[in-house]
Parts: structure tokens; sequence; C-alpha cells
């Protein structure tokens, strides 16, 4: 790792984020005071620095489904319109702090209909909140473009109404769809009817496949229901035989996805809190960047796994070794795989993360 990669220096390069839920990415300061306004009582603290602290630990522990739980806290306090306004221009301000110039971030709005709101209610409060934030982080000197990519999750059975949400409001900043939750029963096939609509509509769609189950949620994924990308996808490596010399055979799924340039939204951090990976050093994407898959960085639940993508950077960087080339490698990865018309992917290439990185790289000479 070179020395001049710090925090601070690599918080100063043009990013891109593509995995990013809105859910998991609350100040702990807020879900004290949304939860006092609310009347909600079930916070294990009401101490910021205790809770912020609480969300790690009890996401630390190696199974997907104890991490989802620290979820019902913070979807418990998203419940009304000034909420979500709320945590969704913090957010923009959050991750235009951080130097991120491009992100998705995703949501289930059908989990924020407790107190009354309609899903549009939901839909555009939380794009009131984006704008709010943009507005802000301008006010600082910092540019942000954020698109929403509206969730539906894998053990309910409302995606094809959400897929029709998120047709509907492409126009007005969402970028598309996503479902996530639990993999391990609930197959992405059992949303066939939703993915269909949306390819039959030219509409964007990443699925959470190959986290916490294996190749066939990456199959199905890809082959039945046609993602764009891959949220995660860390179990592809399954189909990868490394030999002793070094050398790495790819099986059919491992060569066709690499092959087709399908982007992974790898999120290490997380995927190491879900058991996903050993630990950083031992994550796939070091592999996977060897191999020239088509890899994203990305922060999954920048609360709950304390982190931001320029920490995950940081992270890489002390684990692989990885400098300025290599992160411009993964935001220019990213960039290509946005849901964002080619020409505006490009201007942003071209026009902010080449420069951007070409002047850290410059400075460290």
């Amino acid at each position: 790792m070179s020395h001049d990669l710090t925090l601070d220096r690599i918080r100063q390069a043009p990013k891109v984020l593509l995995h990013d839920h809105l859910d998991g990415g609350l100040r702990p300061a807020t879900v004290v005071e949304l939860a006092d306004a609310a009347g909600y009582s079930q916070l294990p603290t009401e101490d910021p620095a205790e809770l912020g602290a609480w969300f790690r630990e009890a996401s630390h522990s190696g199974a997907l489904e104890r991490y989802l739980e620290t979820f019902r806290h913070t979807v418990g306090v998203m419940q009304t319109r000034d909420a979500l306004v709320r945590v969704a221009a913090e957010c923009a301000e959050d991750l235009a702090a951080d130097g991120v110039v491009y992100a998705e971030v995703r949501y289930a709005p059908e989990q924020h209909l407790e107190a009354g709101l309609t899903l549009d209610q939901v839909i555009e409060a939380v794009q009131e909140g984006f704008e709010l934030g943009r507005r802000r982080a301008a006010e600082q000197g910092r540019t942000i473009t954020v698109g929403t990519l509206l969730t539906a999750m894998r053990h309910a059975a409302r995606s094809r109404e959400i897929a029709e949400l998120a047709v509907r409001y492409r126009d007005s900043g969402v970028a598309g769809f996503d479902i996530a939750g639990a993999e391990a029963g609930h197959p992405p096939t059992r949303h066939l009817d939703a993915f269909e609509y949306l390819r039959r509509e030219n509409a964007h769609f990443t699925i959470h496949a190959g986290e916490a189950f294996g190749l066939p949620s990456i199959w199905e994924a890809l082959q039945w229901c046609g993602a764009d990308r891959l949220g995660h996808g860390v179990r592809i490596v399954d189909d990868i035989e490394q030999g002793a010399d070094g050398d790495a055979r790819l099986g059919r799924l491992a060569g066709y996805v690499r092959d087709k340039r399908v982007p992974l939204e790898m999120c290490p951090t997380s995927n190491v809190q879900t058991g996903a990976a050993a630990s950083i050093a031992d994550h796939p994407i070091g592999l996977l960047r060897r191999l020239n898959f088509r890899v994203t960085v990305n922060t999954d639940n920048r609360l709950q796994s304390g982190t931001t993508l320029s920490a995950e950077f940081a992270e890489l960087c002390a684990a692989f070794g990885y400098d300025w080339d290599d992160l411009q490698w993964f935001t220019v990865n990213a960039m290509k795989s946005a849901f964002l018309p080619f020409d505006e992917r490009l201007a942003l290439i071209n026009g902010r993360i080449k420069p951007g990185f070409a002047q850290l790289k410059w400075a460290s000479r």
C-alpha cells in the first residue's frame, strides 16, 4: 500500500457507490431523535455513541439473518414523511462529504407504511430528501448525483407492484429496482413476474444474490430473471478452482459472469460481518480483481458496518496493496455499471473521475 493512500487522501477521490441501503445508513444521533419524536421506545440505548456501537456489534454475528434484525430499529423510526426526508437528505450530505460523486441508494417503500403513508408518498418524500441533501452539499462545494433503487422484499408478495412504481418514477429520480432480504428459501424466481415486466419496460434492475446462498441463487438471478447486476455475488468464487501454482480455472457460470461483464456489487466489511467472507484479507474481491471480473466496491450499510466508501477502499489497500490505479479501476467499473444514461456515465468518468484520480496521483509523486 502506498504511504499516501491515507483515509483522508482517499476521501478526496471522486467515488461511485452502487450498493447502499437508506435504512442502513442513518446517523446514530438521528435514530435517537427520530425515535423520541415518534414515541419509539424499543432502542437498546438512547446514547448515540453507545447505539452506534450496538449496531456494529449486533451486525458482526457472522449470520445474515441476525444482521437483518438490526433494521427493525432503523425502519421503525422511518415511518413519517418528515423522517424520510431527513434521513435521505443526511444520506446525500454524508456521501458527498465522503467524496462520492454518484450514488444509487436503495430502500423498500413497503416497509414505511405503518404510520399511514402510501407507497407514492414514501417515494416522493425520499426524493424530496435527496434533492434537499444535494442542495446542501452543493452549498458546501460538493457535487453529488443520487439515484434511488426501489427494493421489494423477497419474502413478501409486492414485487410486481414495486416494479411498476420503479417504472412510473424513473423520470423522477428512481434509477432501478432490486429485491432484498434473506436468500435461503426465497429464490429470485418467485418474483419472475416483476422481472419480466421490467424487461418489457426497458428498465434496470439488480438482484441480491450470492451473499448468503450459493451458485443457484446467482444462476437464477442471471439466467431466469435477467439481472443487470448482482448484489454482492461473493459466492461466484465457488465456481472458481484455484491451483497450487496460483492459476485459476473458471467454471461455466463464473466464466459467463466474467465474459458478460456482469457487475458485482461487493461490500467487503458487510460480507465479513455476515460470514460471506472470513476477513477482508480473505475476501474474494482480491481474486476477482486479479481475474478482471467487473468488481465494484460498496458500503451496503454504513451504520451497521461503521463504514464509509473511503474506509472500504482503505481496508482493501491495506489488505491487498492496492494503489491509486486500482481504486480508479474499481471506480470506473462502478460508473460503467450505473443505471444512468450512457452519456451521463461517460461525462462523469471523463469529467470528474479520471481527472480527480489523475490529480491525486500527480500530487503523490
